[in-house]
């Protein structure tokens, strides 16, 4: 009765998840033990599930059947009695006969690491390129695990009459499957090529693009929202936000970048999910500039570090450029300031994206960065010359104007040095003609 009232007033049903934890070859009471333990227990309840016990071991290597021993799994099936839980779900990566084992064994749902971080996925994403990233990804991971649940596609070929000869009703969700795959695949391309086109327009124009990368949870996008002035989502919790976001920053030199938000990245994020986003992580491959954003008040910021890096250097990008961006020290003893590397620009900056210290100063060294692509410097216009001086105005690029005893503008400009040679070749000009020294 309980249980059709909730139903009734239309509450969500919290299902009630037994944990399992398996330690390989280490500590288990080592710091990163402790870690992983307390971020899977954040992933559970980030899908909306409510951890009744976490049950840990330690083995040499998997068993090949059950993955645990046979011990362990009576262990995790006393406890799923007890708790009545709804499901099992592994800190792991299970084979799809590991999983159908322990399933029969424990009498119980099974979910592995995969499978949860791809539900948390769906459940956040937002654009229709994302929900199609998430479900080719969700596809790839069930077309290894089918027994059945595919069968309604069988109204998109027309159903009856379109079975082979002696065709098992596997095989048909099988094939029906893969030609979901195959739909999403075509639509992904067309949304690839369309970043791609804007890829080139920035290149053209010789924008810079920064892309934030980090941990989830790590404040990249309220960094985001603080520099861009947007009101991408961010909150407290896991893969917060999925959807990629590009926004034009205009540095304080006036110097233009295109600052990018792509998806937080995680210990063991499933490679399926890392190939279903990689055109939008293409943002990342592509950037002139890496901003890596690191949580300073996290005790195990070090290992945080290595998992992004590790994932970035399997996107293939681990040659560009990276600036470490210490984040929430609002919530440390640390003051805002920069450490220089060796070549003279930075390498680390520490600020809070929620109290905006150090913002302006990471600003400023951006523009220091990108300040090769920057004409600075002051003109000297004729009068006759009225339509270039309108051009510099709408292109926000004068930072002083003052008139001549002659009646002539000089004009202190910063603008991008490919956008003034555009302009200048229209008026079949010279730098040198206008340049005052």
């Amino acid at each position: 009765m309980e249980l059709f009232d909730k139903l009734s007033q239309g509450e969500a049903l919290i299902e009630r998840a037994i944990l399992v934890q398996i330690n390989f070859g280490k500590n288990s009471k080592s710091t990163s033990a402790q870690q992983d333990e307390q971020e899977f227990k954040e992933l559970v309840r980030s899908a909306g599930a409510q951890d009744s016990s976490l049950i840990t071991g330690s083995r040499y290597s998997p068993d090949s059947r059950l993955f645990v021993g046979s011990g362990k799994a009576e262990e995790i099936k006393t406890a799923v009695i007890q708790s009545e839980a709804d499901v099992v779900i592994f800190d792991h990566a299970l084979s799809p006969a590991q999983e159908r084992n322990l399933e029969r064994f424990i009498e119980c749902r099974v979910l592995d690491r995969t499978a949860l971080i791809l539900d948390i996925f769906a459940q956040r994403a937002q654009s229709h390129e994302g929900k199609l990233q998430v479900e080719l990804a969700q596809l790839k991971h069930m077309s290894t695990r089918l027994v059945r649940g595919w069968t309604h596609l069988e109204r998109q070929k027309g159903g009856i009459g379109m079975r082979g000869p002696g065709e098992t009703q596997l095989e048909t969700d099988r094939r029906l499957l893969s030609v979901r795959i195959k739909q999403i695949n075509k639509r992904l391309e067309k949304v690839s090529k369309q970043r791609e086109q804007g890829r080139q327009l920035r290149q053209k124009t010789e924008i810079p693009t920064v892309s934030l990368v980090g941990y989830t949870n790590a404040g990249k996008s309220t960094l985001f929202n603080k520099v861009t002035g947007s009101a991408v989502y961010a909150a407290d919790q896991l893969f917060a936000t999925l959807d990629p976001t590009l926004r034009r920053v205009n540095l304080p030199d006036q110097q233009a970048i295109v600052l990018a938000d792509t998806v937080g990245f995680i210990r063991g994020l499933p490679h399926d999910l890392v190939a279903a986003f990689r055109a939008t992580l293409q943002e990342t491959i592509e950037a002139d500039l890496i901003l890596h954003v690191i949580d300073s008040n996290d005790e195990q910021r070090d290992y945080y570090r290595e998992q992004v890096n590790n994932v970035i250097h399997e996107l293939g990008a681990d040659k560009v450029p990276q600036l470490e961006v210490m984040n929430k020290i609002d919530l440390t003893e640390q003051v805002a300031h920069f450490e220089e590397a060796h070549s003279g620009l930075p390498s680390r900056v520490w600020l809070s994206a929620v109290t905006a210290e150090g913002i302006p100063e990471l600003l400023e060294r951006l523009a220091e960065v990108f300040s090769k692509n920057v004409f600075k410097g002051r003109l000297r216009l004729h009068p006759a010359l009225a339509r270039l001086r309108a051009q510099f105005y709408e292109d926000e690029a004068i930072v002083e104007e003052k008139i001549s005893e002659k009646g002539e503008y000089l004009l202190d400009i910063c603008i991008q040095k490919r956008r003034l040679d555009e302009l200048l070749d229209k008026e079949e000009l010279t730098l040198d003609q206008l340049k005052v020294n």
